[in-house]
C-alpha cells in the first residue's frame, strides 16, 4: 500500500467514533404507574388479575414498563374480602400520583364509599389522573359523579340497582368499559381481560398473546363480551314462570323447544310469554332463545375443538347458512371469522372439512395434534 493510499484511508478508531456517535439512542418507553385503590372488603382475584399481568408484561419483555403501588385512604392496609391484608400500603401522597388509578371493591361497597373518598376521586379527576374502577371499586366512581355521561362496567349484581339510582351513567354488560379516562371493570378474572387490552393497545398483540399464555388463557377476551347475567338476578324471583321458561330454553339447546311446547310446559298462553317477555327483558321469547343458544355456540367456537358444522348442530341450527347469518347479526363477525381470529389451524380444518375423505388422515372428530393434522390437510386438499 503506497502512502498516499494509507493517507486517504480513514483511521480505525475514527470509523469506530463515527459510528457511536452517530448511531440512534435506544427508545426507552415511559414507565407506567397504576395506583390500587383498595378499599375494605376488596376483592382479592380481581385486585391480583390486574397487577400480575402488569407484573408478567416487565417479566417478558424484560423492561420496566410499569409500576404499581397499593393505596388507601388513611395508608393502613385494607383488608380483602378473604380477610387477608396488603403490604406495603401507602398513602396517595406517600405513592405519588400515579398515571392510572384504579379503585377497588368488592362486598359492602356502599359502607367503604365516604365523603372523604369522594374529595380523594374528585381531586385526582381535575388534575386529569385517568381513573378506574375494578368490580364494585366503579360505584365509587359513579357515587362521586365522575361517571356521568361514560359507559360503565361493573359486577352484573350490581347493574340493575345502580341504572334506577344513577340514570346518567351508561351501564354496560360488557366484561370491561374503556371511555375516554375512564376504565372500569366489572369483577371476578377479567381485569385479566381488560389488562390484556391495554397492554396490546400500547405495546403490541405479541406480547399480550405471551403474557395470557403463560397464564394459560385460551383466549383474551375483548369488552365487548358479554356478561353472563343469570335470568333470576334480572328479574329477582317474583316471575317464577319465567325463570322456569329460561331453565328450559338453556337445557334444550341442541333439541329445541317450540314456542307452543314451552307455554304448555309452564301452564301459560303464548300470548302471556309474549307479554311477559316484553314488560321484563324487553325482547320476545324467540330473541331471547337465539341469544342463548348463539352465546353457547360462541363458547363452542372459542372453547373447544368441535367443527362450525358440529357447532351449528349442538346449538339447534337446521343449517349453516342460517347460523352464520344469525351469528354475524349478533356478534359483528362470522363463526369462521371468529375462529380464525383465536384458533387460525382449526379455521384450516372448518375450510376442508368441505372436501372429500382423504385416504390415511385421522377423522376431524379425532385429530388431537391440529397444528399437525391441519397442514396436512391442507397439503392433501392441494394434491
Amino acid at each position: 500500500m503506497s502512502s498516499q493510499q494509507a493517507a486517504s484511508k480513514p483511521a480505525p478508531q475514527s470509523i469506530s467514533m463515527q459510528s457511536q456517535t452517530s448511531a440512534p439512542a435506544p427508545v426507552v418507553p415511559p414507565v407506567i404507574h397504576f395506583g390500587f385503590l383498595t378499599l375494605p372488603n376488596f376483592s382479592m382475584i380481581a385486585f391480583a388479575s390486574a397487577i400480575e399481568v402488569l407484573r408478567m408484561a416487565n417479566y417478558i419483555s424484560r423492561q420496566t414498563l410499569y409500576r404499581w403501588s397499593v393505596i388507601s385512604v388513611d395508608g393502613a392496609p385494607a383488608l380483602a374480602s378473604n380477610g387477608l391484608p396488603i403490604t406495603p400500603t401507602l398513602t396517595l401522597e406517600q405513592a405519588g400520583t400515579p398515571d392510572i388509578l384504579f379503585v377497588c371493591g368488592g362486598v359492602k361497597i356502599h359502607e367503604a364509599v365516604n365523603d372523604k373518598l369522594n374529595a380523594m376521586l374528585t381531586q385526582l379527576a381535575r388534575r386529569n389522573v385517568m381513573l378506574g374502577g375494578i368490580c364494585t371499586g366503579s360505584y365509587a366512581l359513579v357515587k362521586a359523579g365522575l361517571m356521568n355521561g361514560y359507559q360503565c362496567a361493573i359486577h352484573w349484581e350490581n347493574i340493575s340497582a345502580l341504572r334506577e339510582e344513577f340514570p346518567r351513567v351508561l351501564f354496560s354488560e360488557g366484561l370491561f368499559a374503556v371511555d375516554r379516562d375512564r376504565l372500569t371493570c366489572s369483577g371476578g378474572t377479567a381485569p385479566i381481560d381488560l389488562m390484556l387490552n391495554l397492554t396490546a393497545n400500547r405495546y403490541g398483540k405479541t406480547l399480550a398473546a405471551e403474557i395470557s399464555e403463560q397464564f394459560i388463557l385460551e383466549r383474551i377476551r375483548d369488552g365487548a363480551y358479554q356478561q353472563h347475567i343469570p335470568i333470576a338476578a334480572r328479574l329477582g324471583f317474583s316471575r317464577k314462570e319465567l325463570i322456569e321458561v329460561a331453565r328450559l330454553m338453556e337445557t334444550h339447546i341442541e333439541e329445541t323447544l317450540s314456542f307452543e311446547e314451552i307455554a304448555r310446559l309452564v301452564g301459560l298462553s303464548q300470548r302471556q310469554l309474549q307479554r311477559m317477555f316484553k314488560y321484563y327483558l324487553d325482547v320476545t321469547p324467540t330473541h331471547y332463545y337465539l341469544q342463548l343458544r348463539l352465546r353457547r355456540a360462541r363458547e363452542l367456537l372459542l372453547q373447544t375443538t368441535m367443527s362450525i358444522m358440529s357447532v351449528t348442530v349442538a346449538c339447534g341450527f337446521q343449517s349453516s347458512c342460517h347460523f352464520s347469518k344469525a351469528y354475524r347479526n349478533q356478534f359483528g363477525r362470522s363463526p369462521s371469522s371468529e375462529r380464525h381470529l383465536r384458533h387460525p389451524y382449526l379455521s384450516a380444518v372448518d375450510e376442508l372439512s368441505t372436501l372429500p375423505s382423504l385416504p390415511g388422515l385421522p377423522g376431524l372428530q379425532e385429530l388431537h395434534d391440529l397444528p399437525l393434522a391441519a397442514d396436512q390437510l391442507l397439503d392433501a386438499g392441494r394434491q
